[in-house]
C-alpha cells in the first residue's frame, strides 16, 4: 500500500502541494490526474526523494518510505533520463544495476522486458536512433527492469500509436494482477477511464477526488443523458441543460436534474429519436466537474 499524507511544498511564492494525499492498494492501479501545473508531477517526485516536502509524509506498506524501499520501486518521469548516444541494453543494464541487481540479473531482466515490450531486435542500437514510440518503451523498460513493487509512470502513453497504447495498457493489467501497485498520470482520460480501477484528481496542489472509479460515478449526483436524433440538426434549449459533447443530431448532457420530458419534447419535434440513454458519469465528466472546468 502506497499513502501520501498531506503533502505541502512551495517553491518561493507558487505552492506546488496544498495537503495533498491518496492512498492506492496493493496490486490496484491508480490515476493520478490534474490540469497542468496541478501538482502531479512534484506528488510523484516527493515519493522518491527527489523533492523534500516541507510537511506530510509517504508511507510504503505502514512505514517511512526509506532507501531500500526505493531500490524497489520503479519510475518513468515525464522528462525522460535516457542517455542518447547509448546503445538500449547497455544503459538498461547499468541502471537496472543502479537499483540493487547483480550484472546476470539484470542482463536476463532486461533482455525479458526488452522482449516482452518488442524491442528485442533494438538493444544493439543507439536510443537517438529510435521512434519516439520505441524510446518510450525502452524508457518503460527501464522502470519495469527491476522488477518494482511500486511502479509510478509520469505521461507513459504519450506519443505511443494505438498499438502501443493497447500493449502498454495490457502490460500494466498484467502487472497489477501479479499484485504490483502502479500509479500513472495521463491527461488521455477515456484510456484512464479504461485502465484504471482507481483515481485521484488534484487540483491547484490539493487531491479534490479519489477513490474506486466505479464508487465515485455510484456516488455522484451527475448523470449522462445521451439523446440521437434521426432527422434535422438540433440544439437542447431547455432550462438548466448544459451540453457536455454535441454535434448536429447528437447531444450528451450531464446533469442529476435534467428536465427530461422537455428534453424527450424537443428531439422529438426534431425528428425520431434513435437513441435515449442515461447512464453514470464519464471519468471526463467528474474530471470537468472536480476542477470547476
Amino acid at each position: 500500500m502506497l499513502q501520501l499524507i498531506d503533502l505541502k511544498k512551495r517553491f518561493g511564492d507558487v505552492v506546488a502541494l496544498d495537503g495533498a494525499g491518496f492512498t492506492v492498494d496493493r496490486g490496484r492501479i491508480l490515476g493520478f490526474l490534474g490540469p497542468n501545473g496541478a501538482g502531479k508531477t512534484t506528488a510523484m517526485r516527493v515519493v522518491f526523494g527527489l523533492v523534500n516536502p516541507d510537511s506530510g509524509s509517504v508511507r510504503w506498506n505502514g512505514g517511512a518510505v526509506d532507501a531500500a524501499d526505493r531500490l524497489s520501486f520503479g519510475y518513468m518521469p515525464e522528462e525522460r533520463g535516457l542517455y542518447p548516444k547509448m546503445k538500449v541494453r547497455d544503459q538498461l543494464v547499468h541502471f537496472s544495476r543502479l537499483s540493487g541487481l547483480s550484472k546476470a540479473d539484470a542482463q536476463n531482466a532486461v533482455d525479458r522486458w526488452l522482449a516482452t515490450l518488442g524491442l528485442s531486435d533494438r538493444g544493439g542500437s543507439k536510443l537517438e536512433d529510435l521512434s519516439h514510440g520505441n524510446q518510450q518503451r525502452v524508457q518503460l523498460a527501464a522502470a519495469l527492469a527491476p522488477d518494482p513493487e511500486l511502479l509510478i509512470l509520469d505521461e507513459p502513453f504519450a506519443g505511443l500509436d494505438p498499438i502501443g497504447v493497447e500493449s502498454l495498457a495490457g502490460t500494466l493489467r498484467g502487472l497489477a494482477s501479479e499484485g504490483v501497485t502502479i500509479v500513472f498520470s495521463s491527461h488521455q482520460l477515456d484510456l484512464v477511464e479504461d485502465v484504471c480501477e482507481d483515481v485521484a484528481i488534484i487540483n491547484e496542489g490539493r487531491v479534490v477526488l479519489s477513490g474506486s472509479l466505479d464508487d465515485i460515478k455510484n456516488e455522484s449526483s451527475k448523470r449522462r443523458l445521451t439523446i440521437d436524433v434521426d432527422g434535422e440538426p438540433w440544439v437542447p434549449r431547455a432550462a438548466g441543460t448544459t451540453v457536455i459533447d454535441g454535434h448536429g443530431r447528437s447531444h450528451s448532457i450531464v446533469d442529476g436534474d435534467a428536465p427530461i420530458a422537455d428534453l424527450l419534447a424537443e428531439a422529438n419535434a426534431a425528428g425520431t429519436v434513435s437513441r435515449f440513454m442515461f447512464e453514470p458519469p464519464r471519468l471526463t465528466d467528474l474530471f470537468r466537474e472536480a476542477v470547476g472546468s
